[in-house]
């Protein structure tokens, strides 16, 4: 039974379970989304959505409070600037669990651990792919260069010209 267990230990240390949940934290912040196991990002979901909370009365309690646990000055800023702002119209659920399966390895459920209004940058992709097609239909289109003289008569004319300097500079 598991009646009365606050939180889930992970078999992990309190200090290795602390610092792993900040990291996980911080990193969901700034991806706003998270490749992790189903266990981890159940307990980091709890971390971040009393963060998130706590982001959307910007104070200087409030910052403080969520400086204990966020290291990163300028994530720390985005969670009052951007994020806290963005769910201020939500009354909490503010992350989402998507089920990817299980790890090659160990066979752990991994799931995506990801800020409710994350947008999936599609739209970037496209603009890559058609920015590509323009650059090659360019290369293509451009005239061939001629090829290049041969480097011998070229050569000559260099070795020569040095030789003469010095027996100039000597008449003068």
């Amino acid at each position: 039974m598991n009646h009365k267990n606050g939180f889930n230990p992970l078999s992990r240390t309190t200090a290795h379970r602390r610092a792993m949940s900040r990291n996980m934290v911080t990193s969901l912040f700034r991806y706003e989304r998270i490749t992790t196991t189903k266990a981890k990002a159940l307990e980091v979901r709890k971390a971040a959505e009393k963060l998130i909370t706590r982001s959307k009365v910007d104070t200087v309690h409030n910052r403080r409070q969520a400086a204990r646990y966020i290291q990163d000055e300028t994530i720390l800023a985005k969670l009052f600037t951007d994020i806290g702002p963005r769910m201020k119209d939500r009354a909490g659920g503010y992350t989402r669990v998507l089920k990817l399966g299980f790890r090659q390895g160990d066979a752990a459920d991994v799931v995506i651990l990801e800020l409710v209004d994350y947008k999936l940058d599609t739209d970037g992709k496209e603009e890559k792919k058609d920015s590509k097609a323009k650059a090659s239909d360019a290369k293509k289109a451009a005239p061939a260069k001629k090829p290049a003289a041969k480097k011998a008569p070229a050569a000559k004319a260099k070795s020569e010209a040095p030789a003469a300097e010095p027996a100039e500079k000597a008449a003068e």
